[in-house]
């Protein structure tokens, strides 16, 4: 047996097995695969690797400074051993920081830093300078104006005064952004043609006096407007005007409508030179007492007339060759008649401003008959100021008058200044 031991010691195979065996052991000694990579610099392992859109990240004194200047994210490039890089390119935990904690107010140039980057890798950040503006943080109250497009309001409708809500809103920012702003803005945006009260949300705006847009911190971003659309529209007078000439031996003696105003739409600036619409009565066909359905006749820059018709009722009279011969048109003026004020608050008193004397001139016209009595006191002329309050107002005048006589006055607006009166 023991002469068999030595056989086997004694060959090279046996000793190469004793040799793999220690190898082994030992290897499993020393080798720990957690630290493969990490612990063991292999120098062909390294690489880098460009990783874009980081954060940055500003410490400094949000409650006194408003800095600018600092972009939102930076590109770093990365380089190291692999493993150690992809687990910074997989999780991004590492902060790309601006210090600006000792920055004094006005521009300076600061570096980015970096930090909770493993200490196997090294990083170049893009940029590594930045240029701020530092500035003192100011706080102000600005009113909401709001804004639209005037020109999607319908024909024969006018916008009212918006109301916002709230009406006010306080912007902070630095106080050489706070003194370039000259618009505070709710703008709304409206695509279709509107004939109704407007009402929606709009998001506030702040602008310089050039119309840029400011970089400002606003405590309401949103707010609700409610614009009121209200239909133009204005009471005038229907005016009668006669057409053709009477037949022979007809007279016409009067000529009535059953409504003597109308209300028509139409822009302001067309109401604002509208004083009356008409109807136009043939008289040449009227050979008796009729009665008429007329239209009211409007401009094209009249939108709508309501009604649309009346009724006119027409007078004659038979008359000889000799009376007719007799009746010609001929025209009178009535001087200084007073203008009444019609129901005037005890709490207020009027003065006339045009015509300042407080009374017009009537030109009447008729046929010489039926002039020959007429005078001033067949005249009444008023204006209504029942509804009115203090400062100045134009009025339609109110003409009252002896039928079959037409008149026509210097004016058809008056000019009231209503004064309140002081205790």
């Amino acid at each position: 047996m023991d002469k068999w031991l030595d056989q086997i010691t004694d060959s090279k195979l046996f000793m190469k097995l004793v040799a793999l065996l220690l190898a082994l052991l030992l290897f499993g000694t020393v080798y720990d695969s957690s630290n493969d990579t990490n612990e063991i610099n292999v120098p062909g392992s390294e690489q880098a690797e460009v990783i874009s859109d980081i954060p940055v990240k500003s410490y400094y004194d949000t409650d006194n400074l408003v800095i600018t200047g600092v972009p939102e994210t930076v590109e770093v490039t990365i380089k190291g051993p692999t493993p150690n890089l992809q687990v910074a390119k997989t999780q991004r935990d590492f902060e790309v920081y601006a210090d600006l904690s000792k920055v004094e107010v006005g521009k300076q140039r600061v570096k980015l830093q970096i930090r909770n980057l493993s200490d196997k890798l090294s990083a170049k950040i893009n940029p590594e300078y930045i240029e701020v503006n530092v500035q003192e943080k100011v706080t102000k109250e600005y009113t909401i104006d709001a804004e639209f497009n005037q020109k999607m309001v319908a024909d024969g409708y006018e916008a009212g005064t918006p109301v916002v809500k709230p009406n006010k809103v306080k912007i902070t920012g630095g106080k050489d952004v706070m003194d370039k702003i000259s618009y505070v803005k709710a703008i709304l945006e409206i695509n279709n043609t509107v004939s109704e009260t407007i009402n929606q949300s709009a998001k506030v705006t702040v602008l310089d006096k050039n119309l840029n847009k400011l970089n400002v911190i606003v405590d309401k971003e949103v707010v609700n407007v409610t614009i009121p659309i209200n239909k133009l529209s204005k009471t005038v007078k229907i005016d009668v005007v006669e057409k053709g000439t009477p037949a022979a031996g007809v007279s016409i003696d009067s000529i009535t409508l059953d409504t003597n105003e109308a209300s028509i739409s139409a822009t302001q600036a067309v109401l604002d030179k509208t004083e009356s619409v008409r109807v136009e009565v043939d008289v040449s066909t009227v050979t008796e007492n009729t009665e008429l359905t007329l239209p009211v006749i409007i401009s094209d820059e009249i939108k709508e007339v309501n009604p649309k018709t009346v009724k006119a009722t027409v007078k004659v009279s038979a008359t000889s060759e000799e009376t007719a011969a007799t009746e010609v048109e001929t025209t009178k003026t009535l001087s200084k008649i007073p203008i009444r004020l019609n129901g005037l608050s005890e709490n207020y008193s009027a003065v006339f401003r045009d015509p300042s004397s407080g009374s017009l001139d009537l030109t009447v016209s008729g046929t010489e008959d039926k002039l020959a009595d007429i005078n001033e006191s067949d005249f009444q002329l008023s204006v209504n100021v029942a509804e009115l309050t203090e400062g100045e107002h134009k009025v339609q005048l109110d003409v009252k008058g002896p039928e079959n006589i037409t008149w026509t006055a210097a004016t058809n607006t008056i000019t009231v200044d209503i004064t309140e009166k002081r205790a």
